[in-house]
């Protein structure tokens, strides 16, 4: 079973979600909260697998809340964002603060539920273009500090940086394979050692990352 917390400040909202969710087999709904600082609280009490947390919140909202998860249970769940709007700044600000994605409030219940499901498995649930898209617009925008930056590219081979950037690219692992001339395997273990040797969660946190180390620019292909 996968346990989500669900985090909204409007109650109906959650009562929706929480229906579409309780219909599937292989999800529960561990609990919900109205605010941020209730989601950081009971992230820590219920041990969820993923939290569904909406981006904006009055008093604490969804990105302060992911900062605050991310700090107190390193190991913790993953944060799938729910936002209005693909391109907003707050969703950005969230990606940086370690959220693993985001989806659209007015997607359809079965792309919600895989939706889910992909992030509790580690899966990237936008189409890395789309990241890429909100991270062009918004580079260079937060002056706060990205504690993933702290990390050196160095640790890396050649080829892993070479993988690490066709990823920031919105390459998927079988068009790196088919570039680079490796196999599907050999892409997988290289993503794997990646995120092993820069402390990241997932492919989202690599593409931030790639941006705000120069590996890639805005705009190049």
């Amino acid at each position: 079973m996968i346990r989500v917390l669900l985090v909204d400040d409007q109650a109906l909202l959650r009562a929706g979600v929480r229906m579409i969710l309780e219909n599937a087999d292989d999800i529960d709904v561990v609990g919900e909260a109205e605010d941020g600082a209730r989601a950081a609280a009971m992230a820590a009490e219920t041990a969820p697998d993923v939290v569904l947390m909406d981006i904006r919140m009055p008093d604490v909202d969804g990105v302060e809340a992911t900062r605050r998860i991310r700090a107190e249970i390193p190991d913790g769940p993953r944060i799938l964002i729910l936002t209005t709007f693909d391109l907003d700044e707050y969703v950005y600000t969230a990606l940086r603060a370690g959220a693993s994605g985001f989806i659209l409030k007015d997607t359809l219940a079965p792309d919600l539920l895989s939706a889910i499901r992909a992030v509790a498995r580690g899966d990237a649930i936008v189409a890395p273009t789309v990241t890429r898209r909100l991270i062009e617009r918004h580079i260079g925008t937060n002056t706060d500090p990205l504690p993933l930056s702290e990390v050196e590219l160095r640790a890396l081979t050649e080829r892993e940086r070479e993988v690490l950037e066709l990823i920031a690219r919105g390459l998927s692992n079988a068009e790196i394979a088919a570039r680079l001339c490796l196999t599907g395997g050999t892409v997988k273990g290289h993503v794997s050692r990646i995120l092993s040797k820069l402390g990241l969660r997932d492919r989202v946190q690599a593409v931030v990352l790639a941006y705000e180390c120069g590996l890639v620019r805005a705009g190049s292909n």
